[in-house]
């Protein structure tokens, strides 16, 4: 581990200059200011800094040094030519999980099609936040594809829904038809009007504490979760952005108010997935876990933790791709490659990130169905305006 929670913010910041951003996304301005960054900031340890933050400081650490890791994997992966030169630029976000196998294959790729000379592409890990996209929506300078989960960053106008609203972008993927999984009798991904493609889902599913709550007595859906006895019983991923803001849409979406409220209630701590595993070995343990499917095969066989897909849909963050329509010609090859087979099982086999590929076995059992805000509900509402309002509700019902 090369940063500790003893290091002060001037050295973490002086010798990794790399994790400033994710300092200033967690809140942590301080870094910002050179004059503090070179006196105070001397004094302050990153123990200190988190706990006045009220972050958890052994996941800031683990966290930090994950950035640094990454980036030393990064290193020996090409980002294309310069922005001045690309024809093509690529910005987004993946999660971690799949991050670095998907870019080692976007790497080989780009050798094999001799496109290196032609692309300026940045894929940084979900764990990074979205404010470095969001700070530049300018349509001069917007990229030709995204890469991203996250409802505010493509529903809100303020970033690129404004866009969207002009036409700018067109669904390039070239198959009809989703994954089975994903258009069938009860859900239907594809954007009808052509704007947003889909290239997977990152699922939330609950994981019992069977040392604390008996099996049988555990919530089994949504409404019996806000509905039931479980008031400080239940850790959400309230660090997790995008997965977080889609529980809470589809919770007001089906429940109002109301059922954000009761959903506040029920919050003992909110903890990333790679702590949820572990969650029973804590002091102040949660009964219920929300968390990423993907993290459910971290889970110790035999062990007291047990996974239960809600039996009214595991709620989902899509993870979207946006194309620019103006170079479509130059994009589908792009579009071809991220919407491939080969792509999707990297999704689907590595993340457990079930894939919208139609040739992709996501090894879900059929059984298993996924709860989906829907393109009417999006399409007809300010989604912006709606995770305000939810998360004020949220945080204000903590407090009642």
């Amino acid at each position: 581990m090369k940063i500790k929670s003893s290091d002060n913010l001037y050295d973490v910041i002086t010798r990794y200059p790399q994790t400033k951003e994710y300092f200033i996304n967690k809140g942590i301005k301080q870094v910002e200011d050179n004059l503090i960054l070179s006196t105070l900031a001397k004094r302050i340890t990153i123990e200190t800094i988190t706990k006045s933050k009220k972050i958890n400081t052994n996941l800031f650490i683990d966290e930090l040094n994950q950035i640094l890791n990454q980036e030393s994997i990064d290193l020996t992966l090409s980002k294309g030519v310069s922005k001045e030169a690309a024809t093509i630029k690529l910005d987004g976000v993946l999660p971690c999980p799949i991050r670095i196998p998907l870019l080692e294959s976007f790497d080989k790729w780009l050798k094999l099609k001799d496109c290196e000379n032609t692309i300026n592409y940045e894929l940084k890990a979900a764990s990074m936040g979205v404010d470095w996209l969001k700070n530049n929506m300018k349509e001069e300078s917007l990229s030709d594809i995204f890469l991203s989960a996250g409802f505010d960053l493509f529903f809100d106008d303020k970033y690129i829904n404004q866009f969207k609203k002009k036409k700018v972008f067109k669904d390039l993927i070239p198959f009809e038809k989703y994954n089975s999984d994903f258009d069938n009798d009860y859900i239907s991904l594809k954007d009808p009007k052509g704007d947003y493609s889909i290239l997977g889902v990152v699922p939330a599913v609950f994981l019992i504490n069977e040392e604390i709550i008996d099996f049988n007595e555990a919530p089994k859906s949504w409404e019996e979760l806000i509905n039931g006895d479980f008031e400080n019983k239940v850790s959400l991923p309230v660090g997790d952005f995008d997965l977080f803001n889609a529980i809470l849409l589809n919770i007001f979406k089906n429940y109002g108010l109301d059922g954000v409220k009761k959903l506040s209630k029920t919050l003992l701590n909110g903890m990333h997935p790679s702590q949820m595993v572990k969650s029973n070995t804590l002091k102040e343990q949660p009964a219920i876990t929300i968390m990423p499917y993907f993290f459910t095969k971290m889970i110790k066989f035999g062990g007291p933790m047990k996974a239960i897909w809600p039996k009214d849909g595991a709620i989902i963050s899509p993870i979207f791709m946006l194309t620019k329509k103006e170079k479509e010609s130059e994009l589908l090859k792009f579009v071809e490659y991220f919407s491939s087979k080969e792509v999707g099982e990297i999704f689907s086999h590595k993340g457990l990130f079930p894939s919208t590929n139609p040739d992709v076995d996501n090894m879900i059992p059929k059984e298993n169905k996924y709860m989906w805000l829907g393109w009417d509900y999006i399409n007809n509402t300010d989604i912006g305006k709606t995770l305000d309002v939810c998360l004020a509700t949220f945080e204000n019902s903590k407090e009642e």
